[in-house]
């Protein structure tokens, strides 16, 4: 069991500049409908993969978030402690869901962290991933910017 001062510092620790918004709530999509894509990225404290995950979805942030995409990690660690100090050692430049009742990945079907969902404009998976490799990041990518493309062809 962490001590109180063991938290407090976890909390001093994670970045000032972080844009994490910790939600409880159900994620609403359809807020994004018509507007942006959406990636979303199922992870957990205790998952390798997920550690090379995070500054990769910070790129696909930066590169892509004036473009239309919306990135969103979603957390399904039980405690929220646990993902705290994951994200002190890793931080975000995008949204952080807490979900630790697995309610948003059993939507979607998830088997294993990291997962990732796309999500077009229009609301519809157009792919989903099980894992994170980094010589597969090129190709995941690639699905982004199509994505986007094809977005910007039909507006």
């Amino acid at each position: 069991m962490k001590s109180l001062f063991q938290r407090l510092l976890i909390l001093f620790l994670i970045p000032m500049g972080s844009s994490s918004v910790w939600a409880d709530e159900p994620l609403d999509l359809s807020q994004y409908k018509g507007k942006q894509a959406v990636y979303i990225d199922f992870w957990a404290s205790w998952c390798g993969p997920c550690r090379q995950s995070f500054p990769w979805l910070n790129q696909m942030n930066s590169r892509y978030a004036e473009q239309g995409l919306k990135v969103i990690a979603v957390n399904v660690d039980s405690d929220r402690d646990d993902a705290i100090e994951f994200l002190a050692e890793h931080p975000s430049n995008f949204q952080v869901i807490y979900d630790p009742k697995g309610v948003l990945a059993e939507r979607f079907g998830i088997q294993g962290m990291p997962s990732a969902v796309l999500i077009s404009r229009e609301g519809e998976v157009v792919s989903q991933h099980i894992g994170f490799k980094q010589d597969r990041a090129e190709h995941y990518e690639q699905s982004i910017k199509q994505l986007l493309a094809e977005g910007e062809q039909g507006e």
